[in-house]
């Protein structure tokens, strides 16, 4: 009997079953990549002081990499769950106060969008927009089935958000899970198309999110690229 049970739960899917869990590294380097973002935005528009939030995000990235017991998640950790919460929310805090003064600036006609430099405007709206596609895709991330250790721990089999993979019964899709990477590429392609592409949200709280930054993409695209090309004229 227990032989069954066993070849049953290795007929399963790597996403259905318990698996070793993902590496820590891939969603670290991304949340690198957004401090350093943040770190390069015009003064005018980064929060103030400009180097405080960036230091604190640091501190909180490398607390967790201390506290971790091993690099791959696997096992339950209320306490880094909660500072990677507060990390997330931190960036994604200070992503949204410089993109609201981007977008005042450019309804006002002052500082980056006075039309002296469009492609400081274009480059500082670029790293708003990549720290916006990060930050969502970690977002997403943590919530898919609970965050990466419940869906290594396969405690919840129903999707938040369905990938192809998980619908095609073949023989090299066993052994997918999806992983960070999975959950960048549709955060931006979200933020690009405006729509989900190949990943199907089926939760409310990933329509929801999905429908928040759609319209935070298509405001600082729209707002952006027009203020820059007028400036050229």
């Amino acid at each position: 009997m227990r032989d069954e049970m066993a070849w049953e739960e290795r007929e399963l899917p790597a996403w259905q079953r318990p698996t070793d869990g993902e590496h820590i590294f891939g969603v670290c380097v991304a949340i690198v990549v957004a401090i350093g973002l943040m770190l390069a935005l015009p003064p005018r528009i980064s929060n103030k002081p400009h180097w405080l939030l960036p230091a604190v995000a640091v501190a909180l990235l490398a607390l967790i990499l201390m506290s971790a017991r091993e690099v791959r998640l696997h096992t339950p950790h209320k306490g880094l769950r909660i500072v990677g919460i507060v990390l997330i929310g931190l960036l994604s805090l200070a992503n949204a106060s410089s993109g609201a003064r981007l977008v005042v600036d450019i309804l006002r006609g002052t500082g980056l969008a006075a039309g002296d430099n469009p492609t400081k405007l274009l480059l500082a709206g670029g790293a708003i927009w990549l720290t916006n596609v990060i930050v969502f895709a970690i977002w997403y991330w943590g919530a898919d089935r609970g965050g990466a250790v419940q869906r290594a721990l396969a405690t919840d089999p129903n999707p938040d958000l369905l990938f192809p993979q998980m619908q095609i019964e073949k023989p090299w899709t066993q052994d997918w899970e999806p992983e960070f990477v999975d959950y960048l590429f549709f955060s931006f392609t979200n933020a690009a198309a405006f729509s989900p592409t190949d990943v199907m949200p089926l939760a409310r709280w990933a329509k929801l999110m999905m429908m928040g930054q759609a319209a935070i993409s298509i405001m600082l695209i729209v707002l952006v690229v027009a203020d820059a090309v007028n400036a050229l004229h």
